[in-house]
């Protein structure tokens, strides 16, 4: 298919989401932001997909959203652009930002989305949009917040401040920072990681995540403990006990 600004590559059981508008720093449009929530939603249900990488083709990851469309949509429409850059967050397989250049607005809120986040040296990331009178509104003052506290976040968006890489790392917004040449090599390493581990395990982890991680504690316990006992019935975990216990790789079928 053909979509505004990205496209979609796959190479075995990962697929890769590139932002790609070489004239513009990969801007994400208006059109983009849906067809990206879209795209998300059928990798998500591929069984062949195991894991999903975001990235930015050329000199950046995205200098942000097409600011001269927010004018041309309307103020309903605007407050609920989060549930689809939200996406990421979503997709039932793990999700990985390879972040380079410039992370800016949109672009940071999409990889705040994300489950790994790993920047090149020299990228920068923020969330400008109080120079522009406005305030991140897909997703970035709750998810920020949230990753790095409250007194850095307002630190972060109410001064429109950007942040390199190594602070981004110290600060807990980034997974990993390593050199730009070797990027690709590390997103690889992590997929490869990943794809060793059970899938039905990585998808049940993330929802227990993703669902309780702002919630009570007791609640939080009482649906790790129940999607615990779910995973206990399951072909996966009984595969991970037999081949652990019989000293081999196991061969876990996702189910």
């Amino acid at each position: 298919m053909s979509y505004d600004g990205f496209r979609v590559e796959r190479d075995a059981a990962v697929a890769t989401v590139v932002l790609d508008v070489p004239d513009k720093l990969n801007r994400v449009s208006m059109t983009a932001r849906g067809q990206l929530a879209q795209v998300f939603e059928e990798l998500g249900r591929e069984e062949g997909v195991r894991a999903v990488v975001l990235r930015g083709a050329g000199p950046a990851f995205t200098a942000g959203g097409d600011v001269a469309g927010f004018l041309e949509t309307s103020p309903l429409e605007l407050s609920r652009l989060h549930e689809n850059v939200a996406a990421p967050e979503r997709c039932p397989k793990p999700v990985i930002a390879a972040l380079h250049g410039y992370v800016f607005g949109v672009g940071l809120e999409l990889a705040l989305a994300c489950d790994f986040r790993l920047a090149a040296e020299g990228t920068e990331l923020a969330l400008p949009e109080v120079k522009l009178g406005m305030i991140p509104g897909s997703g970035g003052t709750q998810r920020l917040a949230r990753l790095i506290g409250l007194g850095r976040a307002k630190d972060a968006i109410m001064r429109g401040r950007r942040i390199g890489a190594a602070e981004a790392l110290s600060l807990g917004l980034v997974t990993e920072v390593v050199p730009e040449a070797e990027l690709g090599a590390a997103v690889a390493r992590l997929v490869e990681e990943l794809s060793a581990f059970s899938p039905l395990a990585l998808r049940t982890a993330k929802q227990v995540l993703n669902s309780a991680y702002d919630g009570p504690l007791e609640t939080g316990l009482q649906l790790e403990g129940l999607a615990y006992g779910i995973l206990r019935t399951s072909h996966d975990f009984r595969e991970g006990v037999e081949a652990f216990v019989e000293k081999r790789k196991p061969e876990f079928e996702g189910r």
